[in-house]
Formats: structure tokens, sequence, C-alpha cells
């Protein structure tokens, strides 16, 4: 399976084309729309979740609700694209015309892709590096995250994503019973947090660092139950499965670290108190007696559940801006703003939601067939049955 997206913050839409995908799997546009809608909520959200109300067009793959095999069309429009159809229009435009815009940005701002970007395509208007690093794109990732767990409800794999921690305010100790549970309760909670007290102080801290100008990061927790031992290998490093899930995680937009289990506290601890016993019986065949690795070994997975947390930085475009530099006059400036969020970690989980849910869909298909559904679920139970009593 793979996917690949297209389209810009303030273009007509985004796009994201799926491969891959096994016929026969049933796929509706509400149970896509059900994540963006996800998505787009969170305490410390800006004006842009106001605008946009993001619901999914399927243009491809899918007949009367079902799969066929071929590759996936799905595209969402930006209701935002009446406003900016000259700036962003794909047209050729006059000397004059370009002119008239005044829009053009040749102030980068701390913490984005905007100089960098701009050095590397050589671009003098960086509106066209920040137009497509913006992490608006994740809007169709999340759809494709939304079809990858489609397919993992299939098999009994169920996800949740919730925060752990905003601008050092921390869940002390991890109280849910089932990850029911913990949908059912981060769902109703504005900053996706299972502590309600927490949730409060997080909110708080939000507040604050909007009233400051400022803006804060936090972390943020992938929870995957159900995975059968062996997803992944250990015989080449980009088969491991930890890594492509710790690469997917990185990849999203202010991610700066990632961690399976117990994660850097390994660092600190014996090796006895580190690793997993190994038990069995007759009703579960192989687990572990705890879960410090996170479900992984030697970049598989060993059929525990998947524990992995993600690091989001502050959003960088603040309303008391840092000092940048003019590319084209070189004198030192304060930067602008481009966006009005204090803190997108509640809806950053639903990212990192989605970008596990991918790779996990990914390497199931890659071990069990991805031409039908019912040769994946024949060569699935077969393996189930096999794994149990090894």
């Amino acid at each position: 399976m793979r996917y690949l997206t297209a389209g810009e913050s303030h273009g007509p839409q985004l796009t994201v084309i799926i491969e891959g995908v096994p016929s026969n799997l049933e796929l509706s546009k509400e149970m896509i729309d059900y994540e963006l809608q996800r998505r787009q909520k969170g305490h410390g959200r800006g004006r842009r979740m106001q605008i946009e109300s993001d619901a999914v067009k399927i243009v491809g793959g899918v007949r009367h609700g079902k799969t066929t095999g071929a590759p996936i069309a799905l595209i969402v429009e930006n209701k935002d694209w009446k406003h900016w159809q000259t700036i962003m229009g794909s047209e050729p435009i006059s000397e004059e015309e370009a002119d008239q815009m005044k829009r053009i940005i040749t102030k980068p701002r701390p913490g984005h892709a905007d100089l960098n970007g701009a050095i590397k395509y050589n671009h003098r208007d960086m509106r066209n590096v920040l137009e497509r690093s913006s992490a608006r794109e994740t809007t169709v990732r999340v759809a494709a995250g939304a079809v990858a767990k489609v397919l993992l409800k299939q098999f009994n794999i169920s996800t949740a994503g919730h925060v752990v921690e905003i601008g050092g305010v921390k869940v002390e100790e991890q109280s849910f019973q089932s990850l029911a549970q913990l949908r059912e309760v981060t769902e109703g909670s504005p900053v996706r947090c299972f502590d309600h007290d927490t949730g409060e102080k997080m909110m708080e801290a939000i507040d604050l660092a909007k009233k400051n100008g400022d803006s804060i990061g936090g972390i943020v927790e992938v929870i995957v139950e159900g995975v059968p031992i062996g997803l992944g290998s250990h015989v080449h490093y980009d088969r491991k499965l930890d890594a492509k899930i710790g690469a997917a995680i990185i990849s999203i937009n202010a991610f700066k670290g990632v961690e399976f289990g117990i994660g850097f506290t390994a660092a600190s601890k014996p090796g006895s108190e580190v690793h997993d016993e190994i038990l069995w019986n007759e009703q579960y065949g192989y687990y572990r007696k705890t879960n410090n690795l996170g479900g992984f070994e030697g970049g598989m997975t060993n059929g525990m559940p998947i524990v992995v947390r993600g690091v989001m930085k502050p959003i960088p475009t603040l309303y008391k801006p840092l000092q940048s530099v003019d590319i084209e006059t070189k004198e030192p400036f304060t930067a602008s703003i481009e966006r009005s969020d204090s803190c997108a970690v509640p809806s950053a989980s639903v990212v990192a939601e989605a970008v596990v849910a991918w790779e996990l869909a990914n390497a199931l298909t890659e071990k069990f067939g991805n031409e039908s559904m019912e040769m994946i679920r024949s060569n699935f139970d077969q393996y189930a049955t096999y794994s149990k009593g090894f």
C-alpha cells in the first residue's frame, strides 16, 4: 500500500491517491468524514478551523460502497479557496498583476520551512513553500489513515490516540481500563486528555500562551491492540516496522521526537527491568508479562499492544514574533503571522493515529496479501492458528 498527496493550503483542494487497498472492503464517505471532523477539533485551534468544514469526495476506486482493488482517489475541497483564486491560481499572470497582489512573501518565519525551501527550490516568493509545507496537508493524510483504520477493523485491530502532555502539564498515571473507554472519554475532551483535571490544566496553559502571544507543544500517544505477532521484519533495516512507524510520526508537521513503550526511560534502567518476559497459555498463545518495549522486538510486532508517543514542538508562528531576515533586503525584521493556532497538539494526536494505522495496514497487507479481503481473511485466520500453537 502507498499513497501520494497533492494540493496547497489555500489551493482549490487537497488530493490523495491510495494504491494497494484490497477489493471488497466496505468503505463510505461517512467513515472518512468522521476522522476528518476529529482532526478539526481541539482547544487552541485558530480561525481556519471555523472557515473549513472538511468533507471527502470519493472520486475513484470505490463502487457501490466497496473498494474495487483499483487506486482510490479522495479529494477535500478548501472552502477558503474563493478568497485566494487570484493569489493561488494556476494560470500565468502579468508582472503588473503580481505587483497588485502585494502578497509576495520574502520574510521567512523561524521554525518553518520557508527559508530552507526557498533556497532549495529557488523561490523568491516563499508562498510557494509555505502553502505546501502547511499542516493543512495532513487533512488528506488523515483521510488515507481512515481507510487504513477501516481495513484494520476487519481484523479486530483497534487504535486510539490521546494527549499525555501539553506545555509541561502531564498526565501522571494512565488509568483507563480499555481502548474503548479511552476513546469514549477523550472524544469528549477539548484537549483529548483522559484525565479531566489534567485536561483543564492543559486548557489553562493553552489560554495563557495565547494571551501572551505565544504557543505551546506537547506529547501524543497512540495505542493499537489486536496486532498479530510478526508484522515487519528483522532481516533489513528498511523492513523494520517500528522504524517505519517512527518515520511516519516524525513526518507529521512540527514533530521532533518519537519513542516506543517506556522509550527513553529505558536508558536509566537495568535490563532486568526493561525486557518483557515471555509467557504462554492455551487461550492467548504467546504473550508478554509486561509491555515495556511497546509491542516491538527486533523490528517486528510481538503481539502486545503497540504504544508509541510523539513529541510536537510549539507552533512557530507567534503573535509575539521572532527575529528573522528579509531575503530581498537582508534587513532584520520580526516575523509575520500566517496562522493563529496557539496549540495544535489535540488535533495532531488524530494525525498520529492516522499515520500509525496506515503503516500497520501496509504491513498487514504485505504479510497476508492485498488483492481481496477474502484472501487476506483466509491467510490471517490460518496464521493466527499457526502462531498460537507454535
